[in-house]
């Protein structure tokens, strides 16, 4: 977090729940060690706990776990050549209950979860901090832990639901309903839009604030309209919140869709809330890895080297056909294509290569520093066209699982050296965009199209080429919720929402069957993760030796 000093606190029991929170711009550092679980009890210790509490965000977003869990496997992402974990892509036998990431993501969410029981439960009794800063901080405990358990209810379906502090060991556990799962989540959101700073930002940036809250909110109730759980007014809800969240705080969409995404101009005014990362090696951890999987194999092309700017390319994501060509079809009008992919590369490996690589129409290319080496057009280029380039172009009928268009959104140029992974950018959790899309979504449901079209007219005109915005625009007689579905996987390809959002939609098999041939393997059962083994194994067992904390259906 920026502007908030950090420390990591471990302390006898507790070591469970507190963990570092690194931050840019920090005031102040301490590495606290060797102390007490009493330690939360004080004025200082307290204060640690809240920060502490933030951590857990930091290990599901922008890092490869948390990626894994929500963009794999969907109608816009296959896999690429490289990496693991591909059950999440194929929905095979690889996806199974003894995967390390199922468990570890688990394990690091109740962390924050039982962070966030101490500093509630343990408030009223900390003596030397203000009455009005303890329920400020109580509600970002709050707010924190509803946002834990609605990222463990979207991919495991209902868990354990613990509301008061874990102190020791214990087996005693078992499975909320999802609507016990809904009711804990939503009253500790509410909870937090009551009492969190009414204001975009905290002066603490980072802290969560009243919008912050509400836009999670109005996500938990759009994902609960669409579920069993279902109220008549969900969806109203929804929109009221959405509605505050982007006319009463000030945020405004940046002009230039790239500028969103610009490493040099992170806390800009689109941004709702983020997590921080730093290039502080100590307290960054892994730090903001999204730069690293996206990319094509560039750097064993002629004229071309591995180097810090063009990034490291693990090729674990290569955009599916569905994406390219039918939500990136306009590229006249809408300029998010060629602002989303990386299109061309420049050499920093000048000479003469007596072979090209993936285009036949040249035997031997020359390249001084800084010519174009790679280019793709984005379209078939006839091999006549493309033997008068100078350069290799990469049409679509050569792409492969080493070779696609590279999403540019997460490029980290501010790495120390071409091999370090770690990377400093802030993350999204969420920008006004995706607010402007859920209040489209939320306002359709409702049958207000008039108003759904005004909202979803606001990303669109913002991404239309200049002279072209007007031709973005979209009549509310031909608003669907088809319409909607394309324009979240536009807006926010690559931002970690993907499959969560197909979840909520009900419509994860079948797009996925529709637009992935790669994962035809995904079965109605897949809506939900493989409950860890591990805590299953440590669950009680009944008299007959099966675990009281039942396996997910077809795991």
């Amino acid at each position: 977090m920026k502007n908030i000093r950090k420390s990591i606190v471990v302390c006898g029991m507790a070591a469970l729940m507190l963990a570092g929170q690194g931050c840019k711009d920090v005031l102040d550092e301490n590495i606290i060690s060797g102390v007490g679980n009493d330690y939360l009890n004080t004025a200082k210790g307290f204060e640690d706990g809240v920060k502490a509490a933030y951590s857990s965000l930091r290990f599901y977003y922008a890092t490869q776990q948390g990626l894994t869990l929500t963009e794999y496997g969907t109608d816009i992402y296959a896999t690429g050549a490289d990496g693991g974990y591909k059950g999440f892509h194929f929905y095979d036998g690889q996806l199974n209950p003894t995967v390390d990431y199922l468990a570890t993501t688990w394990d690091e969410l109740y962390k924050g979860i039982n962070t966030c029981n101490a500093v509630i439960e343990r408030a009223p009794n900390v003596t030397g901090v203000a009455d009005n800063v303890k329920k400020l901080r109580v509600a970002e405990a709050k707010f924190l832990r509803g946002h834990y358990y609605y990222l463990l209810h979207q991919q495991y379906g209902g868990v354990d639901l613990r509301l008061t502090e874990t102190v020791l060991p214990t087996k005693e556990t078992k499975r909320a309903t999802d609507g016990e799962m809904y009711a804990a989540i939503i009253k500790d959101l509410s909870d937090a839009v009551n009492d969190l700073e009414a204001k975009a930002q905290s002066s603490d940036y980072g802290r969560a604030t009243k919008p912050h809250a509400q836009a999670l909110l109005a996500k938990v109730y759009l994902a609960k309209g669409y579920s069993t759980e279902k109220a008549a007014d969900d969806f109203t809800k929804a929109a009221d919140l959405l509605k505050e969240v982007s006319t009463k705080y000030g945020y405004k969409l940046l002009d230039d869709f790239s500028a969103v995404f610009d490493e040099n101009n992170q806390n800009h005014s689109e941004v709702v809330f983020a997590v921080q990362y730093t290039t502080d090696a100590l307290t960054n951890g892994t730090g903001n890895s999204l730069h690293l999987y996206f990319g094509m194999q560039y750097d064993v092309q002629p004229g071309m080297k591995r180097d810090v700017y063009w990034g490291r390319p693990f090729k674990r994501l290569r955009p599916t056909e569905y994406l390219l060509n039918t939500v990136f079809a306009d590229r006249v009008n809408d300029s998010r294509y060629k602002k989303t992919f990386r299109d061309t590369w420049l050499s920093n490996n000048p000479g003469t290569y007596n072979a090209a690589s993936f285009d036949d129409s040249k035997t031997k290319v020359t390249f001084a520093a800084g010519d174009t080496a790679i280019f793709i057009p984005g379209y078939e280029m006839t091999k006549e066209v493309r033997a008068t380039k100078k350069y290799q172009v990469l049409v679509p009928s050569k792409y492969s699982e080493a070779l696609f268009p590279t999403l540019q959104k997460f490029f980290d140029s501010k790495r120390p050296d071409m091999t370090y992974e770690p990377g400093s950018r802030d993350y999204y959790v969420v920008r006004l965009a995706d607010v402007y899309l859920m209040l489209a979504e939320a306002l359709l449901q409702t049958g207000d199209k008039a108003g759904a079209a005004e909202a979803i007219n606001m990303v669109r005109y913002r991404a239309g080429w200049p002279g072209k915005k007007d031709k973005m625009l979209i009549d509310a007689k031909d608003l669907t919720m088809e319409t909607i579905i394309e324009e979240r996987a536009r807006e926010l390809a690559g931002e970690q929402t993907r499959w969560v959002d197909l979840k909520r939609w009900g419509l994860l098999v079948e797009r996925v069957k529709k637009y992935n041939p790669q994962a035809s393997a995904i079965q109605a059962y897949h809506v939900v993760r493989p409950i860890p083994q591990t805590q299953i194994d440590r669950s009680a067992k009944t008299s007959d030796g099966k675990s009281v904390f039942p396996q997910n259906t077809g795991y």
